[in-house]
């Protein structure tokens, strides 16, 4: 497959969990768009996006914790790689998951719709 498919699958299937998420309650999923352009004035090299490696779709979860905190509702960071199934993940994404996952949010790879759901669900309300 050329990489104009594969950009064009993984864009449909980026597609596809955004709606399927944007009906929920609980969470704000938000595309990210990571990369560089050079200045049209300068042609001094412009990043843009969260970070190098953070994820397609960022965001949040709406949750509510243990009786210490009972009522209060808090907002778990969400990042979530959009991969066809023969994408691979590149180790500055690999690191971005681990790191999110390690400080308590919700990360990981979706190759599917049903991915993205299972990723999201891994906190209970």
């Amino acid at each position: 497959m050329c990489c104009g498919r594969v950009a064009n699958a993984e864009t449909t299937l980026q597609q596809q969990i955004r709606l399927a998420l944007g009906s929920r309650s609980d969470l704000r999923i938000f595309r990210n768009q990571v990369g560089s352009l050079p200045d049209p004035r300068t042609g001094r090299l412009v990043t843009f996006g969260l970070a190098r490696g953070s994820a397609d779709l960022i965001g949040w979860r709406t949750v509510t914790i243990g009786p210490e905190h009972i009522g209060l509702r808090l907002a778990v960071f969400t990042s979530i790689e959009v991969k066809t199934l023969t994408g691979r993940v590149r180790p500055e994404q690999s690191a971005w998951l681990s790191t999110v996952n390690d400080a308590g949010g919700l990360a990981g790879v979706a190759r599917s719709v049903s991915d993205a759901h299972a990723i999201i669900q891994s906190v209970s309300q």
